[in-house]
């Protein structure tokens, strides 16, 4: 696959994960994994917006830009549904729809970091190769934060205990 198909897919990949978040927020009735979702969904969105912005470079310059910065808006995702998790018991009004559908986003998680880092294996421009080493660490975080919350939601007690704090039932 050369660079701009691989961009392409790039982009059709963030839209794709982008509206799936988005139509789980808006599906899920528990606080967790509705946070999970859209601030996920605001990732991809930006992620793609970046990639897009990239691809327009490309196409109009052919070769790889200078001044693409290598960073994207800071949204401490794993910080921000944890500080949930912690403030009250939200584990309880989930459903198993929310339990598949964020095992469905931890395989597109997984499956785009592996895209990413290929993709930055098999470039030779360095600023090319960081880019998508970055895009691919992003990636990784968002698996985290989701394989997270899947403990969580299944186990909040233990989800407490590992993470040396009390649960709300006293136990």
């Amino acid at each position: 696959m050369d660079r701009m198909s691989s961009i392409e897919l790039a982009i059709t990949n963030e839209h794709t994960e982008m509206e799936y978040y988005l139509e789980q927020a808006s599906r899920s009735k528990n606080p967790v994994a509705k946070l999970l979702f859209e601030t996920l969904a605001a990732d991809e969105k930006e992620h793609m917006v970046r990639i897009e912005g990239l691809h327009r470079k490309l196409t109009a310059d052919g070769s790889w830009p200078d001044d693409l910065p290598i960073e994207v808006a800071g949204t401490e995702i794993l910080g921000r549904v944890n500080k949930l998790m912690e403030e009250k018991d939200a584990s309880a009004s989930h459903d198993d729809d929310d339990i598949a559908a964020l095992e469905k986003a931890a395989k597109g998680e997984a499956d785009g970091a592996k895209f990413y880092k290929e993709l930055a294996q098999v470039c030779d421009n360095p600023k090319e190769k960081k880019f998508f080493e970055f895009l691919a660490k992003i990636e990784r975080e968002h698996l985290l934060s989701i394989q997270d919350s899947l403990f969580y939601l299944r186990d909040p007690d233990s989800w407490f205990e590992e993470k040396g704090r009390s649960s709300f039932d006293g136990g």
